[in-house]
């Protein structure tokens, strides 16, 4: 990261650079338990940190190795679709850049259009497990508690940021991916009048493939409201 701020005008990519430092500031802040205006300390730890970066971030990290794994060559290709194949796996394996928090029985992740901001999606931490009944009761019901956090979450992250905010539809379905997960539809009130009384399903097929509706860093501040209320609702025991 201090090489791509270090030669910012040497090759004139801004981007990078800028994306570069909040890396950095990222990291310090979260290791070093930095506080603007006073000095860095560094605390000690007996393990590895992991710093929380955005998808951004996460795919600029991918950029800075060796040729082979650069944006746009076949490997990185294979890294960045192999989250999406395992999305369960990858994130109980730390690599699913949309996991917003671990929390009981379950990840929340920010999905993967944005086209109903804060669109979210409860997966359960068992990839085997694919109906809410193959659940033991006490995860049965942890889960189901963890999607009412969700919920909640994106109720409150939402109605913070757009005041035409109107509810949230908690959908569990599994139809086209059999393992258990969990919808949190945002609804608003700009919403197409033919659509907005009804399920999301029923939007044109390409909404959910729409570059300007994918994922990315104008996302990030309704993705750091959801958080924060997520912290709130369940407390900071799961990281």
């Amino acid at each position: 990261m201090d090489d791509d701020t270090s030669v910012e005008t040497v090759d004139g990519d801004r981007r990078r650079a800028d994306l570069a430092r909040s890396i950095r500031r990222a990291g310090w802040g979260q290791i070093a338990h930095r506080t603007p205006g006073v000095p860095l300390r560094f605390v000690a730890t007996a393990g590895f940190v992991k710093p929380k970066l955005t998808i951004a971030q996460w795919l600029l990290t991918i950029g800075t190795g060796p040729a082979d794994r650069r944006p746009g060559s076949n490997k990185v290709a294979t890294m960045l679709n192999d989250w999406r194949a395992d999305r369960i796996g990858s994130a109980l394996q730390g690599r699913n850049p949309t996991v917003m928090k671990r929390l009981d029985a379950s990840f929340a992740v920010i999905g993967d259009t944005q086209f109903l901001p804060g669109y979210s999606v409860l997966l359960a931490d068992d990839p085997d497990v694919q109906r809410l009944s193959d659940l033991p009761r006490t995860k049965r019901l942890a889960f189901l508690a963890s999607m009412d956090h969700l919920g909640e979450a994106v109720e409150q992250a939402c109605r913070s940021l757009d005041p035409a905010f109107r509810r949230v539809n908690l959908e569990i379905l599994g139809n086209t991916d059999a393992f258990l997960h969990a919808h949190v539809w945002p609804r608003y009130e700009w919403e197409p009048a033919h659509l907005v009384g009804y399920p999301v399903w029923l939007y044109p097929h390409d909404r959910w493939s729409d570059q300007q509706f994918t994922l990315g860093p104008q996302h990030d501040a309704m993705r750091e409201a959801i958080e924060h209320h997520l912290s709130v609702l369940t407390g900071n025991d799961h990281s």
